[in-house]
């Protein structure tokens, strides 16, 4: 578990914790918008927070492999 943690990227030197994090705080920011757009879109919070809740799991999921392989470019 920790040589994942520490292990470096080959282009820029960022650890994949690093990316995990940049991963969870972006998806923050990015819920934030989805559950408004939701409500606004919808009209009902508990529809919005529905939605938000799936998208926050799927989006970081997707962020953290895209930032992976953005990483592998040279």
């Amino acid at each position: 578990m920790i040589d994942l943690i520490l292990e470096k990227s080959p282009v820029k030197g960022q650890t994949r914790s690093i990316s995990v994090l940049k991963s969870i705080s972006w998806r923050v920011v990015g819920t934030i918008d989805t559950f408004i757009i939701s409500y606004i879109v919808t009209g009902s919070p508990k529809l919005a927070v529905s939605i938000s809740s799936v998208e926050v799991i799927t989006k970081i999921i997707l962020y953290y492999f895209h930032e992976r392989l953005w990483n592998k470019l040279k």
